[in-house]
């Protein structure tokens, strides 16, 4: 599926605080739906979780008691907010901290969030602009000349991280990766979703091994943001600091190279023999 062609959420929350296993709760959620590049649905709710702002998080939300007074209980926002999203790839803006946050707010009603795919902007803006320096929100719109003011609210803030995420899906499309698939494998927060896509890449890799063949990449260099197609002669998968990585000899480069097997967008088994 195309970039263009997908549909997608982006969402924000504000919070009472940093840390929801310290019991830090959601006070507003905010969300805007997008299929072919068209806005088709917004959802924004504040809600009363009977936990007051922190200090800290009031002077960057300003969200108050009496804005929480009236709003809706955590119990009726969380299921319309996963009804709304159904079917549909998430974005968010650090989305680690959104998702950490989400999960508890839906575990605490008895569901579950394990099979959402939710994909990080901020690493996509970390990897496709290498050499910014800041990657706060702001300051990544600002970079691509977006007039924004942050105001630390979740509808402001889905607003201005959509128009972050185009720039980006621009990025990408001049570096041919204009498929969501390769979104998920590169930039998805799912640890599910990316260990078995580790897995089916690795099975790849060992039967190549098995034959002696030679396989042909399209390699994403999650460093450098560059993508190059290659043929390999695999040798050996190994893991170093926590990463797994393909070894093999590289036409391209006409010596052996180390590969991260998650920066392996697509592989085929050529019927070339493994022979340099």
């Amino acid at each position: 599926m195309r970039l263009g062609e997908a549909k997608f959420v982006v969402f924000d929350v504000e919070t009472t605080g940093l840390m929801p296993e310290a019991g830090d709760r959601i006070v507003e959620i905010a969300a805007i739906k997008v299929e072919g590049n068209s806005i088709v649905g917004e959802f924004n709710s504040l809600i009363n979780c009977g936990i007051p702002v922190s200090r800290e998080a009031f002077a960057v939300n300003n969200i108050s008691r009496d804005m929480l007074k009236n709003a809706p209980l955590p119990s009726e926002v969380i299921p319309e907010f996963l009804d709304f999203v159904k079917d549909s790839a998430l974005f968010a803006y650090n989305a680690n901290f959104d998702a950490g946050f989400l999960r508890q707010e839906a575990a605490l009603i008895g569901r579950k969030t394990d099979e959402l795919l939710i994909i990080d902007i901020l690493a996509m803006a970390r990897i496709l602009l290498p050499g910014l320096g800041k990657y706060s929100l702001l300051f990544v719109a600002a970079h691509f000349g977006l007039t924004h003011t942050q105001k630390h609210r979740a509808l402001e803030d889905v607003k201005m991280s959509l128009d972050v995420l185009f720039k980006l899906f621009n990025i990408l499309r001049r570096k041919q990766l204009d498929d969501f698939s390769y979104l998920l494998k590169i930039f998805s927060i799912n640890k599910n979703l990316n260990n078995r896509m580790l897995s089916e890449r690795m099975a790849e890799i060992q039967e190549a091994l098995d034959l002696g063949k030679t396989i042909d990449i399209k390699y994403f260099s999650l460093i450098r943001g560059e993508v190059t197609e290659r043929k390999v002669i695999p040798k050996k998968v190994l893991k170093q600091d926590g990463r797994d990585y393909l070894v093999g000899y590289c036409y391209l480069r006409e010596e052996e190279r180390f590969f991260r097997i998650d920066g392996i967008l697509r592989l085929e088994i050529s019927g070339q023999g493994a022979k340099v």
